[in-house]
C-alpha cells in the first residue's frame, strides 16, 4: 500500500505524466494532505496505520485516470506511416465484412445449407465480423484522425470483448475440428451425434464460455489504481498494455491472465492438431492419391489459419515476459491476429466449400441476394 502511496504521490494533474522524484507535491494534493491530517490524526501514542491507509485512498481516487491514450505504433509516428496503416486496415476491414456477410447471406437464404457444418461456418462468420469490429474502428480512428483518447470505462468494455470474443473463436474453432473429425472418422454415426438441436447447444456454450473467460482478469484489473501514466503503447485495449499503468503490483494480474490465455488458447489447439492428424490417417487409409492430395490440401490450410490465429495471440501474450522484445512487432502481431484470420476464414470456409460456393451463385442468379 505505502507503494501506491509513493506512485501516487509523485503524479501531476495535467498530462498524467510522471513528476520528477524531487518535484514538490501538487497544491491539490498538499492541500488535501494537510487537511485530513488535520482532521483525522489521531491521538498521541495511537498507531498511524488506519490514516496512512485512508490517505492512500484518497490520494488514488482524486488523481484516478479517466481516460487513456492510444499511442499506435511507437516506431511509426509519422504521417505517412500511417497513411499507409490506415489504407491496409480499412480495405482490409471493409473486405472482412464483405466476405463474412456474404456467408452469412447465403446462409441464411438457402435452406439446403442448414446443417452442423454450415451453423458453424456462419457462426464462425458472425464472430469473425464482430471481433475485428472490436478493434478495427478504433484502429482506424487513430491513425486516420489522431482520434487517440478512449474513456476509461470504454477502454475496460473493449478489453472485455477483445478477450472474450477471441476466447469463443478458439472454443469454435476447436468445435469445428471436432465436428469434422465425427463426419470423416465416424460417418455412420455423424447424423446421430451432430444434428442441429446438438450443435446449437455447444455453439452456445462456446459464447457463454469465452463471455465468461474474461471475467477474473477483469475483476482483477477493475482493483488497481490507475493514478498517473495514461498512455497505453498500443493500437487499442490490450489486457497487458493496460496493467503496465496501474500503479500497484501486478504480479498476480499478468499470471492470472497468462494462465488463462495459454489455457483457451493451446488445449483447442492441441485437440485441433489431434483431430487433423486422425483425419488426416484416415483419409489416407481409404482415399485415391487425388483423394488424399485434395484431404492434405484442405487440413493444411485449415490448420494454418488456426495456427496464424492461436499461435500469434500465444506469442503475443508471452513477448511482455520477454526483455527486449520490439514493441511494434509485439503490437503489429496481435493486430495483425485480429485481422488476417477473419480476411482469410470466408476464402477457406466459402470459396473452397462446393455446397457454399453453388448455394451462392445460385442465390445471386435467382436474384434473391439483391432483393433482400
Amino acid at each position: 500500500m505505502a507503494a501506491i502511496l509513493r506512485k501516487c504521490g509523485k503524479q501531476d494533474g495535467g498530462e498524467m505524466g510522471w513528476r520528477n522524484e524531487t518535484s514538490p507535491p501538487s497544491p491539490l494534493g498538499g492541500a488535501v494532505l494537510e487537511h485530513f491530517g488535520h482532521r483525522l490524526s489521531p491521538p498521541r501514542g495511537a498507531k498511524k496505520q488506519p490514516l496512512g491507509e485512508f490517505l492512500i485512498i484518497i490520494m488514488a481516487n482524486m488523481s484516478a485516470v479517466q481516460q487513456f491514450i492510444l499511442v499506435g505504433f511507437p516506431g511509426f509516428q509519422d504521417r505517412e506511416s500511417k497513411l499507409v496503416f490506415s489504407i491496409f486496415f480499412l480495405v482490409a476491414y471493409l473486405l472482412i465484412c464483405l466476405g463474412n456477410l456474404t456467408i452469412i447471406a447465403t446462409f441464411t437464404l438457402d435452406e439446403n445449407l442448414h446443417k452442423p457444418m454450415y451453423v458453424l461456418i456462419c457462426n464462425l462468420a458472425i464472430l469473425d465480423i464482430t471481433f475485428s469490429s472490436v478493434t478495427v474502428p478504433k484502429l482506424l480512428a487513430v491513425f486516420m484522425f489522431d482520434f487517440n483518447m478512449i474513456p476509461y470505462a470504454a477502454c475496460f468494455m473493449q478489453l472485455f470483448f477483445y478477450l472474450a470474443l477471441g476466447t469463443s473463436e478458439s472454443f469454435l474453432l476447436m468445435l469445428m475440428a471436432y465436428d469434422r473429425f465425427v463426419a470423416i472418422c465416424n460417418p455412420l454415426l455423424y447424423p446421430t451425434i451432430m444434428t442441429n438441436k446438438v450443435i446449437l447447444k455447444q455453439i452456445t456454450l462456446c459464447w457463454v464460455g469465452g463471455l465468461l473467460t474474461p471475467v477474473l482478469p477483469l475483476i482483477l484489473a477493475f482493483r488497481l489504481p490507475f493514478c498517473g501514466p495514461n498512455k497505453v503503447v498500443h493500437c487499442f485495449c490490450d489486457h497487458s498494455s493496460v496493467l503496465r499503468l496501474a500503479c500497484a503490483d501486478i504480479l498476480i494480474n499478468s499470471y492470472v491472465a497468462l494462465t488463462i490465455a495459454l489455457s483457451v488458447l493451446l488445449i483447442p489447439l492441441a485437440y485441433i492438431v489431434f483431430s487433423y492428424t486422425r483425419i488426416i490417417a484416415s483419409v489416407v487409409k481409404i482415399a485415391t492419391s487425388e483423394g488424399r492430395l485434395k484431404a492434405f490440401s484442405t487440413c493444411g490450410t485449415h490448420l494454418l489459419v488456426i495456427c496464424i490465429f492461436i499461435l500469434t495471440a500465444a506469442g503475443v501474450y508471452i513477448s511482455y515476459r520477454i526483455p527486449g522484445t520490439s514493441e511494434d512487432i509485439r503490437i503489429m502481431a496481435a493486430v495483425l491476429q485480429n485481422v488476417i484470420p477473419p480476411l482469410i476464414n470466408p476464402i477457406i470456409y466459402c470459396l473452397r466449400t462446393k455446397e457454399i460456393r453453388d448455394s451462392f451463385v445460385k442465390t445471386v442468379k435467382r436474384g434473391k441476394l439483391l432483393s433482400h
